[in-house]
């Protein structure tokens, strides 16, 4: 058998931190699926009872549980960790898994302060492992091929970054899941993750942002951090960074709007939560003579196909619109598959910790450009 057919037969080992609703819904669904690939063998959350149950939904051998992160991370059973709890914890908890020497998948936001990020870049210098951020919709076919497809346009005219989306109580009740919550959890472990989550927040957006501590200005960064991430992640992939921010108007609750200065071109970004049930997250490219759109929908349900629809100029006055379904593989299973690569042949994903610091650099950009609301 040559090294390569036996990497193919390798189980990787996975301890889970956090056996909340994202955990529940898509990480141990998804490692099930993937049993060729992948196996539960440790849980690891604040709350018994969400330990006893996430217990039963694991297939295969009951996994071990327990409360403390150190001794998930530091089990002779585990290969890779998946960081899916509070993000104020996100940071701790991967520097845990490096100190290990074990890859680690870090549910988005890695971190929203660069003061965090930066240790768990420094962390994964001396480790074996290596910092998975999980922005799992720049894995998904269609985004990956209309990559390729933006690559090959000569000049960029305008683009635009929609993500205007439902309840996600909505698309989690209707997922097929049905995800439990918990609250067996004391008041002191909440207190420590709300005080966490202030010293985050203020790091951020008063030291490093230079904005007004409000909780206006939490909230819109609690949003960029979790739904933007997704967003802007993807945004940079397909046509890069922004010279910076012409204008802002980050109106929450509702939806905001942030117009990019790409130089050339502009792109618009708008983004928000209403009460409507749809899912309209898409990101759009102009050129002269082509238009390139991927769409995605809402990843809690399994198996929605993400879009890329291509519509040309032909011979000077025809018309050609193109939608490609490559597959209906969800943008969790593409990255799952993706983590094993990394991991079997020891290589660095696209989506690093180094690689989310761009994603802070728009936060500030973004926060910065309408400071005066939180005046």
């Amino acid at each position: 058998m040559s090294s390569s057919d036996s990497a193919a037969q390798r189980v990787l080992r996975v301890g889970i931190i956090g056996c909340g609703e994202i955990a529940q819904v898509a990480h141990i669904p998804n490692i099930n699926f993937l049993s060729h690939l992948f196996r539960t063998t440790y849980l690891c959350d604040i709350s018994k009872d969400a330990l006893s149950y996430c217990s039963t939904k694991v297939n295969g051998s009951v996994p071990k549980t327990t409360t403390d992160p150190e001794v998930l991370c530091s089990s002779d059973e585990v290969d890779v960790v998946l960081i899916a709890n509070a993000d104020a914890y996100h940071v701790e908890h991967g520097i845990l898994a490096l100190k290990h020497n074990k890859y680690c998948l870090i549910e988005k936001p890695a971190s929203v302060c660069f003061r965090d990020l930066d240790r768990l870049i420094e962390a994964e210098k001396s480790s074996k492992g290596k910092v998975f951020v999980g922005t799992m919709r720049r894995f998904a076919s269609a985004f990956v091929d209309a990559v390729k497809e933006v690559g090959g346009i000569e000049k960029i005219l305008y683009a635009r970054v929609r993500d205007i989306i439902g309840p996600n109580s909505v698309f989690v009740d209707q997922s097929g899941t049905f995800p439990q919550k918990f609250s067996d959890y004391s008041a002191s472990d909440t207190e420590d993750r709300l005080k966490r989550e202030d010293d985050i927040q203020r790091q951020a957006l008063e030291k490093e942002f230079g904005v007004p501590v409000t909780p206006e200005s939490k909230r819109m960064l609690r949003v960029l951090g979790g739904l933007g991430t997704h967003d802007l992640s993807a945004m940079r992939e397909i046509i890069g960074m922004p010279r910076g921010v012409s204008g802002a108007m980050l109106t929450l609750p509702g939806i905001f709007s942030v117009l990019f200065d790409y130089g050339s071109f502009a792109v618009t970004y708008e983004s928000g939560l209403i009460n409507v049930p749809e899912f309209d997250a898409h990101i759009e490219v102009y050129s002269s003579d082509k238009i390139v759109r991927i769409e995605f929908d809402s990843p809690y349900v399994k198996g929605l196909p993400t879009l890329m629809i291509v519509r040309e100029n032909i011979d000077g006055s025809g018309f050609q619109e193109r939608k490609i379904r490559k597959t209906y593989e969800d943008a969790y299973t593409l990255e799952f598959k993706e983590l094993y690569r990394c991991v079997v042949e020891g290589a660095s994903p696209k989506t690093s910790a180094a690689d989310a610091r761009s994603d802070i650099e728009l936060f500030r950009m973004i926060l910065q450009a309408d400071s005066d609301r939180y005046r």
